[in-house]
């Protein structure tokens, strides 16, 4: 007589995995890459994450406590935005400007549609977009990777004073006592140059003369990781990588002097980081199987194409955050068929095995089995 009757509201079976574990489990993936990043480029790599990421826990905590919405610092959620948000600039982008990209990142990409998981957009990627149409000159401007005394001495653009124009880095780099550095990315010294990077020099980063982000190769590791777990889905990273490594092949197979090999395409710029981390964000992506197919390949042949025919070198972003916009009515259209419905949305009448002396016909709308003959059986 002792015993309760609770009365609570679905889903009465709750799985282990919650927003706080999954979010804190991509935080711990993108560990190591951020280390990776602060090898390269040193202490301004270091200041740009820390600045950024604290940027972004400093209006969601304003947002969370003001406006009431769901969440919190705690969820982790914020933090993946600051750390995907600095991994996309420069290392040596001015530490305010990182800032104002995490407010606007969590302000306009977050709260504004009301909180964790309602956000239509990447929150990293709005922060990048704004800042690119802001500080277009800044956001451009990336130094070589492997820098001796990078460690000891900041990059001049990264502590210039808000509203100033930053100090430039070119001087600076050619002062350095090392030959054959450039401060062009690999997409825009193929771009603007016609120079195509060794794939092997673009899928560890460890070649020292180039201005390159994370290491492709360690970014996937850590992607595949997550996909082991089953906290990203593998569909969305693989169709955009094979969407965009087959564009780049079929554009490269009609005119190779014309077009770069696909293997350039893929390992170059913000591809394989945007495929694992930002375009695998659950509250912007479809859920459906076949949704994620096609949101995969939307993306993949949008950023190959921004990237060939249009003025900009990269096209990641952009094709990110039109996909984002697409998803919903991806979801709609790529929804399962629900059992006992045809691929119309009709009612499927049921059918059941019947003997070969019977056949089926229509009758009043329904599907009845009717008895016409019964065949002799000679003893």
């Amino acid at each position: 007589m002792s015993a309760r009757i609770e009365l609570r509201t679905a889903p009465h079976v709750k799985g282990r995995r919650t927003v706080e574990k999954i979010m804190q489990q991509v935080v711990f993936s993108l560990l190591p890459i951020c280390l990776f990043f602060i090898y390269q480029y040193g202490i301004s790599a270091a200041a740009l994450i820390i600045v950024v990421t604290a940027s972004c826990l400093a209006t969601e905590r304003l947002f969370v406590r003001q406006g009431g919405q769901a969440g919190d610092v705690s969820d982790w959620s914020a933090t993946i935005t600051g750390i995907l948000l600095a991994l996309s600039l420069p290392p040596g982008f001015p530490l305010w400007m990182g800032a104002v990209a995490g407010i606007v990142a969590i302000a306009i990409g977050k709260s504004l549609f009301g909180g964790i998981g309602r956000n239509v957009f990447n929150p990293a990627l709005v922060g990048r977009a704004f800042v690119q149409a802001a500080f277009p000159t800044a956001i451009a401007s990336y130094t070589p990777s492997f820098l001796p005394g990078r460690f000891s001495e900041f990059i001049p653009s990264s502590l210039a004073l808000p509203f100033m124009q930053p100090a430039s880095t070119e001087a600076w780099v050619k002062a350095m006592p090392i030959d054959a550095l450039t401060s062009a990315t690999p997409l825009a010294k193929w771009k603007f140059d016609g120079i195509v990077a060794g794939a092997d020099e673009l899928l560890t980063s460890l070649a020292g003369h180039m201005a390159v982000g994370p290491s492709p190769l360690l970014i996937l590791i850590c992607g595949a990781y997550l996909a082991s777990r089953r906290y990203l889905d593998w569909r969305i990273p693989v169709s955009i990588l094979g969407a965009a490594g087959i564009t780049a092949l079929a554009l490269y197979g009609f005119d190779p002097v014309r077009y770069p090999n696909p293997f350039f395409m893929l390992l170059s710029g913000g591809l394989v980081l945007g495929a694992v981390y930002m375009a695998t964000d659950m509250a912007t992506s479809p859920v459906t199987p076949k949704g994620m197919w096609v949101y995969g390949a939307l993306i993949g042949v949008l950023t190959v194409v921004i990237r060939y025919y249009s003025g900009l070198p990269e096209g990641v972003m952009y094709a990110i955050l039109i996909a984002n916009a697409a998803s919903p009515l991806i979801e709609k259209i790529t929804q399962p068929t629900p059992f006992g419905r045809g691929r119309g949305g009709r009612v499927r009448r049921a059918t059941y095995p019947l003997h070969p002396s019977y056949i089926s016909r229509e009758e009043d709308g329904a599907s009845a089995p009717k008895k016409l003959f019964k065949p002799k059986v000679k003893s």
